[in-house]
């Protein structure tokens, strides 16, 4: 084959290829330039994960945790990507060569960086739950919308199919009168965390960066890195940290948003004198009109409800619809309805996900997102109220025109005091 012909040939071959590819995900392959901010745990699998889209590139990282920052940077340089690090992410969203930004660092963070990015004029994938606040999640929608910025919420399981099916049946009505739904996380995996004394600050590691609008308090291991989320500082335990996911098809499957009332008991009963603050033990319910949504939490044991360490379990009159990451299935009333058999999970929800982000952003619209900014909010309200009526010790009534539920005890907790500095961010 002469040289110009091979040339021409594998020229088409190439735009076939991409061509195919931009068919196969409904979007063309623009180059979207992406920005890490937080670049361990989950924002390291969300940023491999957005990779996978045709076209996206990563320009830079940013983490306050210098050895991390430094790890994770060689680690993209072995895959011939080259980028930028920063220690503050202000100085991030001044480059000219990011377009989205990720946020994945601690849940109290969440709120200040993601309003200063949609401010920059940067699109957003904002990982759950949202906010640290009821008053942080409604900041970040209105901030969203003041500065028409695409922001998806990191509630990935919105992009798996097995799970819109499940709601399907749910909503054929075959189930007969759902009076209960349940959403559960039993972790086995999370262990006691033994106290440990306040220790220098790890060389490397941007301690008071770290901290932020946070109370002002010593270093400690425990509250670094990923157990940040067992304490009230910083997150909100397994209430935020699984309900969002699971309570979130609760309220999918019933067609519902703001409950009337709720009340949660528990507290520290596996582990009573280990370090975290947040309980390991939960039961929170939520009333609504002719049904309750109950919300249930256990670290160090597995065994949850229909024998599955997590799920959502819409109960009614003829059989149990339950659904989980792995799968649905309908477990019958004797002589009422039909079983359905173990329907398992066939796709990838994260990767879908970030999909699905990708092409909101090329269109520069947010019609079509499988968990815009909105929906992230209300489920981590949601959550947060399950927290709040735990903290509260009480049962508690949600004035939804006021935002607030009319007593002091509770709404004390419905936004965050700012340290060190910061102030709650205004829109």
């Amino acid at each position: 084959m002469k040289r110009k012909e091979f040339i021409r040939n594998t020229s088409l071959l190439a735009a076939s290829a991409l061509f195919a590819q931009t068919k196969v995900f409904g979007f063309q392959a623009d180059t979207v330039r992406v920005g890490l901010i937080g670049t361990n745990g989950m924002g390291w699998s969300n940023l491999n994960a957005i990779l996978k889209v045709p076209g996206v590139q990563c320009t830079a990282l940013c983490d306050v945790d210098e050895n991390v920052l430094g790890n994770r940077a060689e680690e993209l340089k072995k895959r011939n990507i080259n980028v930028k690090t920063y220690i503050d992410y202000k100085d991030l969203l001044k480059a000219n060569d990011v377009d989205v930004v990720i946020v994945a660092t601690p849940d109290h963070w969440h709120c200040m960086q993601m309003v200063d990015a949609v401010a920059a004029g940067k699109d957003v994938y904002v990982e759950k739950p949202i906010g640290n606040s009821i008053r942080e999640c409604e900041i970040m929608v209105a901030a969203a919308k003041k500065h028409k910025r695409v922001v998806q919420v990191g509630q990935w399981q919105r992009s798996q199919q097995h799970f819109r099916d499940a709601m399907d049946f749910v909503h054929s009505g075959k189930l007969g009168k759902i009076r209960l739904v349940k959403a559960w996380a039993y972790q086995g995996w999370m262990k006691s965390i033994p106290v440990q004394a306040d220790a220098p600050v790890p060389a490397g590691v941007h301690y008071d960066k770290w901290l932020g609008p946070a109370p002002k308090r010593a270093f400690n291991p425990n509250r670094f890195h990923f157990n940040f989320r067992w304490y009230w500082d910083y997150a909100g335990g397994l209430m935020t940290d699984w309900g969002v996911h699971m309570l979130d098809y609760a309220l999918i499957g019933m067609k519902v948003s703001d409950p009337v009332s709720v009340m949660a008991a528990g507290g520290k009963f596996a582990y009573p004198d280990d370090a975290a603050e947040t309980p390991d033990s939960l039961t929170t319910v939520y009333e609504f009109d002719g049904f309750n949504v109950q919300w249930e939490q256990a670290t160090g044991i597995d065994l949850g409800p229909y024998e599955k360490t997590h799920g959502v379990a819409f109960i009614g009159n003829n059989g149990t619809l339950v659904v989980n990451r792995e799968g649905w299935e309908v477990i019958p009333e004797k002589g009422r309805m039909d079983a359905v058999s173990f329907q398992r999970s066939q796709d990838n929800g994260l990767d879908k996900h970030m999909v699905n982000f990708v092409e909101a952003v090329r269109k520069k619209s947010v019609e079509g997102l499988h968990a815009p900014i909105e929906a992230g909010a209300h489920i981590a309200i949601f959550s947060q109220m399950g927290n709040i009526a735990y903290r509260a010790k009480k049962k508690l009534f949600w004035d939804k025109q006021k935002r607030s539920f009319n007593d002091k005890d509770a709404d004390q907790y419905l936004a965050k005091v700012y340290h060190n500095g910061y102030n709650l961010p205004k829109v």
